[in-house]
């Protein structure tokens, strides 16, 4: 089963009801201020599941406006995007650049850095959401903006796919190993940069910066869906997109490290979960490797070495066995 915490309002008197579900709220996700016409007796109730960098949750609640002020977003940004599944109920959002309606099978998405108002138009509110760091979905501000907002329908193309990921995932949890849990967050920050793409390429209407936008998040999500390709390389990713091997080094040229560059790190970051997985402590550290494209154990050594300053066979033995 996966690691999770289940939180319930009608555990507590019904006065203070209101105040825990604003306080917790803050605590998990970001300081807002919220607003009901049912605080003397608020019913809420929220399971929340740890999925490495991302979180998931569940959540059904009375109706309630949430509101992310520019003093607030000063105050403390997590720096995250969120996705809310609208499962029952219905709401509204308002941001500087739009206005926005929603009903059931309806995604919304935000961002914890820009001021928003949205609150819920009927009775009682189910949705399944996510949030996933900005970090891993490196996006402007101006084109951020230009997807948070953005009307979405949960019933076609990629954001059915990512409903019907995220409507499995939180129906039964029992099927899963607590280390499947960032495994499980992969996945799904794969599928957000693929939603994200495709609404940044919905239209030819869109200025060439947010086209090349997403062309760099299409990238990287065949990337992390390649690692274990030892052929993986600059070369054949930009093959692969029909560009030039030049123009992938400047679509990159932003971000944090070179094409190669990027790729070790993910391969050195995904052989080190694994190396730090109790589960898989029986498997050989040679299969490790070159599950994530290192074909040539001398090679995987000397990278690991370089980046985490120990070997792979001490790292692991001091995660599993360090404790004891």
């Amino acid at each position: 089963m996966l690691d999770e915490m289940v939180f319930r309002t009608d555990a507590l008197p019904a006065a203070d009801r209101f105040d825990y579900w604003v306080e917790l709220l803050g605590r998990i996700h970001a300081p807002m201020e919220l607003r009901s016409d049912y605080t003397d007796d608020f019913r809420a109730s929220q399971r929340v599941l740890d999925l490495g960098d991302v979180t998931v949750w569940s959540a059904t609640h009375q109706p309630l406006a949430f509101r992310r002020t520019p003093k607030l977003i000063r105050q403390s940004d997590p720096e995250t995007y969120h996705l809310s599944l609208l499962v029952e109920g219905t709401g509204a959002g308002e941001w500087r650049h739009r206005e926005t309606e929603y009903k059931p099978h309806d995604l919304l998405v935000t961002s914890t850095s820009l001021p928003n108002d949205i609150r819920s138009t009927g009775g009682p509110v189910t949705i399944i959401a996510l949030e996933t760091p900005k970090a891993l979905l490196p996006l402007p501000r101006d084109t951020a903006q230009r997807i948070v907002g953005a009307p979405l329908s949960a019933r076609e193309g990629m954001g059915a796919l990512l409903a019907r990921f995220l409507t499995q995932l939180t129906a039964d949890t029992t099927a899963y190993q607590p280390s499947d849990g960032p495994r499980l967050g992969t996945v799904l920050n794969d599928l957000v940069a693929a939603l994200f793409a495709h609404l940044l390429e919905a239209g030819d209407c869109l200025p060439p910066e947010s086209h090349r936008q997403a062309l760099t998040l299409r990238i990287q999500a065949f990337i992390r869906e390649h690692l274990h390709d030892p052929h993986l390389t600059p070369a054949t990713i930009a093959a692969a997109h029909h560009i030039s091997t030049s123009y992938l080094h400047r679509l990159f040229r932003d971000e944090d490290a070179t094409v190669a560059a990027w790729i070790r790190r993910l391969r050195l970051e995904a052989a080190r979960r694994d190396l730090t997985d109790p589960a898989l402590h029986a498997v050989p550290l040679h299969a490790i490797a070159v599950r994530w494209g290192f074909p040539r154990a001398t090679d995987f050594s000397r990278a690991y070495r370089a980046a985490y300053g120990t070997t792979p066979k001490d790292h692991r033995h001091q995660a599993l066995h360090g404790h004891k």
